[in-house]
């Protein structure tokens, strides 16, 4: 714990005015662990640059991001009865479940295409969300994008928890997010440019309390 506190207090040295979003992001990083500790999977969305961080956040967290992850003892051991075993499980590493809505790029295209181009990650949230601890993290520099408003309400209807990321303007995904950060920012590259060292430094709080680095 004491590693985290140390990451989550340097975010605020590094950026002071983030300290407006300090309990929200805390409030962010006790979710995504009640998530992991129930085997519960990371779902991200957004639009546009958005999307491109919600393909970040997945790289982050299904390997090692400030240090490799290797596998334990008991984890390793399940490759002792398959040729190659040594090899495969010395370079497999610890992964927290995350999945990117924005990479599914043919039900995408076939969602929009045949029913609602507003509802492609709200199908996803209905489709993987069948964990009780599953969490949906939704960005919008704006909060109001149809899209990712429609898969905010569907995590709510689901009863699973929502992290969101927005401006500073109170908005729809404010309104239902479980936890939602604003970013002291309005203008949407200044609100991109900080959203990125928050998820950093989840990521990095997340990965320290599970795989012991």
């Amino acid at each position: 714990m004491e590693k985290n506190v140390e990451i989550f207090e340097d975010l605020f040295v590094r950026y002071p005015c983030l300290e407006t979003e300090r309990n929200r992001i805390w409030s962010a990083y006790k979710i995504l662990c009640e998530c992991y500790e129930n085997g519960g999977k990371i779902l991200v969305c957004g639009n546009g640059g958005s999307a491109s961080d919600s393909e970040h956040i997945v790289g982050e967290l299904m390997k090692g991001f400030m240090s490799r992850r290797k596998l334990p003892g008991n984890e390793a051991a399940l490759f002792n009865e398959i040729e190659g075993g040594d090899d495969l499980s010395s370079k497999l590493q610890g992964a927290i479940p995350a999945i990117s809505l924005v990479s599914q790029s043919a039900l995408i295209s076939a969602f929009s295409n045949d029913v609602d181009p507003d509802m492609v990650y709200a199908q996803q949230i209905w489709g993987y969300a069948k964990n009780s601890h599953d969490v949906l993290i939704a960005m919008s520099t704006s909060g109001n994008s149809a899209n990712i408003v429609n898969a905010v309400k569907t995590a709510k209807a689901l009863g699973r928890k929502s992290i969101g990321f927005t401006g500073e303007e109170t908005s729809l995904i404010s309104n239902i997010c479980t936890v939602c950060i604003k970013i002291p920012e309005k203008a949407t590259f200044k609100v991109q440019e900080l959203i990125m060292p928050v998820y950093h430094a989840l990521c990095a709080m997340v990965e320290k309390t599970y795989f012991n680095i």
